[in-house]
């Protein structure tokens, strides 16, 4: 690794989100996530009304604040994050409107809109052009649950769209200079090391901006949870997670943003992995482990050009 990846990396061995928001805006800038009301197509009927297998009651934004109580203009700056639900599944009218009051909010440096790729259509797609031309000084991130690439992984998760779907809505972004960013969990019932490298080595295949590489938890009162106490899958033990993480990071290309290494399971639903708890003691553990083993961001990107086992452009993105 050499000295002004270092540098420009703030002494960790990847390109931490930290990092880069350092580098932009001088210091720290925290991220808070808002729950806008918003439902999924995976819930309200529209695809199932299960959910995500995985997915809790909160759908994903379980340390959400009600959009309505957004920190107002005399707080540290900081990136309001639109988490709970699907949070562009909703009519443009009221999408435009909570939207703007996050952007006009002066502490906000930007916005961050996690979504479903299946929920991108046109005229969301507008509405982000425009607000995008509306406040030049702030920026528009939308984070895509990817999960995986393997079909029989989706469809046991009820991800509810195939693959091409994701390759679709990256290049719709990618052509309005909306830079998205890639959710993956490592650990799916069923999925093996290798193709846990190859989902990063699609990511590597498209223009995505960042990407968040999330620990699989089993949270309570889901169904995923049901599978985990009939004994259907066991999770990653910290040593196995280790392993793939420091694996997936080493395969990445050194100019994609990882958001994430680990993940917040809340305490109260966690069922496992419990060693998950201590996330400071995974993320110590990671830098010690990356260190012993000379492993970066990167350093193993080179070979994936070479062993990438499929063209993405065969994914149908109908």
């Amino acid at each position: 690794m050499n000295e002004n990846l270092w540098k420009e990396w703030h002494g960790k061995p990847y390109y931490s989100l930290n990092a880069y928001l350092k580098n932009i805006y001088g210091k720290k800038i925290k991220k808070v996530a808002i729950d806008g009301g918003f439902t999924c197509p995976n819930r309200d009927g529209t695809l199932d009304s299960r959910g995500c297998i995985f997915c809790s009651a909160g759908g994903s934004g379980d340390f959400a604040l009600p959009w309505t109580s957004m920190p107002e203009a005399d707080t540290e700056p900081y990136i309001a994050y639109f988490q709970a639900y699907t949070c562009t599944y909703a009519p443009i009218p009221y999408l435009e409107q909570l939207y703007r009051k996050a952007l006009d909010k002066p502490s906000v440096i930007g916005i961050s809109i996690a979504t479903r790729p299946d929920c991108l259509p046109e005229d969301v797609l507008s509405l982000l052009s425009r607000l995008k031309a509306d406040y030049p000084g702030k920026f528009i991130w939308i984070e895509l649950g990817l999960q995986t690439i393997h079909e029989k992984t989706a469809r046991y998760i009820r991800r509810g769209y195939p693959t091409g779907r994701f390759t679709h809505a990256v290049c719709q972004l990618h052509q309005r200079d909306i830079p998205a960013i890639a959710h993956v969990i490592l650990g799916l019932p069923g999925e093996d090391f290798e193709m846990m490298l190859q989902t990063v080595d699609f990511i590597n295949s498209l223009p995505v901006a960042g990407i968040k590489l999330q620990l699989l938890h089993v949270l309570a009162n889901t169904d995923l949870a049901k599978d985990y106490h009939n004994g259907l899958f066991s999770v990653l033990s910290m040593d196995a997670y280790l392993k793939i993480l420091i694996a997936c990071i080493c395969r990445l290309s050194p100019d994609t943003i990882i958001h994430r290494v680990t993940g917040d399971g809340p305490k109260e639903l966690l069922i496992a992995p419990l060693w998950s708890r201590d996330k400071k003691r995974v993320l110590n553990s990671l830098h010690r482990r990356m260190q012993l083993e000379n492993a970066y961001q990167g350093k193993n990107f080179n070979i994936w050009k070479g062993m990438a086992s499929y063209d993405p452009r065969t994914f149908n993105p109908l």
